[in-house]
């Protein structure tokens, strides 16, 4: 998934279209793939010697979870299953998330691959700095695996980041103490921020996008991002596989099985996807379990499937409305929050 707590953040299940995207996934979700004892598969991490799976668990619709007490039985079915990836975000319900995901960690730190990020506050070092050391006291942790710069959305964000005292420098400070393993950044407005940051030659770790069939057509991320952090030999991560809100679904433009599927079947290290019941986790890891990724003919004709309603951008507002971007960064570049804005 993405970036902000609005609607628009986990790939799917939030505010109206909770319901019937939750029942559109039972009917979608078949369950050849799902064998009694298979786990989620593990994949390389770029080219570091670690793995990771390939189906992600994101932090913030776990902190849409009715209770901690549901939250955290998500996190350990997710466990028992083969989820080994966590994603968080240092301004996810206000520290909730995280603060949910250490507790449902705790005693099982070991083997789990733990990413958060820093946030729109934190683009300067110092800032990010504090960041993270109050995440990894919601966390539970002495250290993270992955350590992101979060919400990378507007125009001038790469030379803010890179720019001297910026958040890079804060990620350098944090790898070279040990309080992270690696490091990368997010974001879900326009290849061209990606290409942007990518271009300052920083050895990233990682780099994280949206990855769904509808992306294919409109500001691409799989045909314009994808190949260079590729090339660069970066871990790949993808979100917003239902298109951020599930819009794709609901509008019945593909089913769950397909999105997951194709997502999941790109050159990427994991696909994070956003889960906030037992549910929605259950109905993923019909996916995962055992995963047979999508052949190269089947992605290509799902892509021109879909390409002339996904033409447009309607189905990933992500990439073009401002409602869907994070109020931490929205008060940072002097603007006024995505909620008071006309629909």
């Amino acid at each position: 998934m993405g970036e902000n707590n609005g609607p628009d953040r986990r790939d799917f299940l939030h505010a109206s279209a909770a319901v019937p995207l939750a029942a559109g996934l039972a009917a979608a979700v078949a369950p050849p793939n799902e064998k009694a004892g298979t786990k989620v598969p593990l994949r390389a991490f770029g080219t570091a010697k670690d793995q990771v799976s390939a189906l992600g668990l994101g932090g913030a619709t776990l902190a849409s979870a009715p209770s901690y007490e549901a939250a955290e039985k998500i996190v350990r079915e997710a466990l028992e299953a083969g989820v080994t990836f966590l994603d968080n975000a240092w301004e996810y319900a206000d520290g909730r998330a995280e603060e949910w995901m250490g507790r449902a960690i705790k005693g099982r730190r070991d083997g789990l691959f733990l990413m958060t990020k820093v946030c729109s506050h934190g683009r300067d070092k110092a800032t990010a700095l504090k960041q993270l050391d109050e995440s990894l006291k919601r966390l539970g942790t002495d250290h993270l695996d992955l350590w992101q710069i979060h919400e990378v959305v507007y125009w001038d964000d790469p030379d803010r980041h890179f720019a001297k005292g910026g958040a890079v420098e804060a990620l350098e400070d944090a790898k070279q103490a040990g309080k992270v393993r690696y490091v990368g950044f997010t974001g879900h407005k326009h290849p061209s921020i990606h290409l942007k940051m990518l271009s300052f030659d920083f050895p990233f770790d990682a780099v994280q996008m949206p990855l769904n069939p509808f992306d294919a057509t409109y500001r691409s991320f799989e045909r314009e991002v994808l190949p260079v952090v590729n090339k660069k030999g970066m871990a790949a991560i993808g979100m917003k596989s239902f298109g951020g809100d599930g819009r794709p679904i609901i509008k019945g433009a593909v089913t769950a099985e397909e999105a997951l599927r194709y997502a999941m079947s790109l050159p990427v290290a994991v696909t994070v996807s956003g889960i906030d019941s037992l549910t929605v986790l259950r109905q993923n890891l019909a996916v995962a379990r055992g995963f047979v990724p999508m052949p190269a003919a089947e992605m290509d004709a799902l892509r021109k499937r879909v390409a002339p309603e996904a033409a447009d951008g309607h189905l990933e507002l992500y990439k073009s409305s401002a409602r869907y971007e994070g109020k931490a960064g929205r008060e940072q570049h002097g603007f006024p929050p995505a909620d008071e804005l006309p629909l």
